[in-house]
């Protein structure tokens, strides 16, 4: 629960709760015992505390997960990236690009499919495992892939200028400055296009 400001937003406050109450749910394998979505600051800062946990003897080793319902983890047109407005929600690399990330990052266990509720050939999925074993090395790995896996969704979607995946991109930028960097689409304005071809038509032909 440290780790954890309830008030940033709601799924903080969800997890908060769902950390402060886990003792009273006598959980069991299944929908009890799933953790609510969080974002990839939160999904870092949750991961480490859980590994140096393990590190320290307070709790047995840990596998994270997630399904492919997730933002770099799956394209369907009929689904996740049907909202994408550069015409690029048909191809599948997104959740391509998302599993050979986390497979260079050094996830425990990656995954590719296809289906995931929507038919056969109508999407491309990918997850992950990820065992905390308490060591160092697999600090380094929750520092890099979980990133990785979360923004790689959330950029493809700004280059195709979502507003919201902007804004989440911008704030990404700002605070992992000394670590890594979202390229950001620069889309010229109207006004400037205008004239530019104005000029160039206006130019006398040699």
């Amino acid at each position: 629960m440290e780790c954890i400001d309830p008030a940033r937003r709601f799924q903080d406050r969800d997890n908060y709760l769902w950390i402060k109450n886990a003792a009273k749910n006598k959980l069991v394998v299944g929908t009890q015992a799933r953790i609510l979505y969080q974002d990839a600051e939160g999904r870092m800062t949750i991961a480490l505390k859980f590994n140096a946990m393990v590190r320290n003897g307070q709790i047995g080793p840990v596998m994270l997960g997630r399904d492919h319902h997730d933002t770099g983890g799956t394209d369907s047109p009929f689904r996740e990236t049907a909202n994408i407005k550069d015409g690029s929600n048909i191809m599948a690399d997104m959740a391509t690009h998302c599993f050979a990330g986390n497979a260079a990052r050094g996830m425990s266990l990656v995954t590719l499919h296809n289906g995931g509720g929507v038919g056969i050939g109508n999407a491309i999925n990918g997850g992950f495992g990820l065992v905390l074993d308490g060591s160092k090395r697999v600090d380094a790995v929750i520092k890099s892939a979980m990133a990785w896996d979360v923004m790689g969704g959330v950029a493809r979607r700004a280059w195709a200028r979502n507003e919201n995946a902007l804004e989440t991109t911008v704030r990404y930028n700002e605070r992992r400055s000394d670590t890594d960097h979202i390229t950001l689409p620069f889309i010229a304005g109207d006004g400037l296009v205008e004239a530019l071809v104005t000029e160039a038509f206006a130019k006398p032909k040699k």
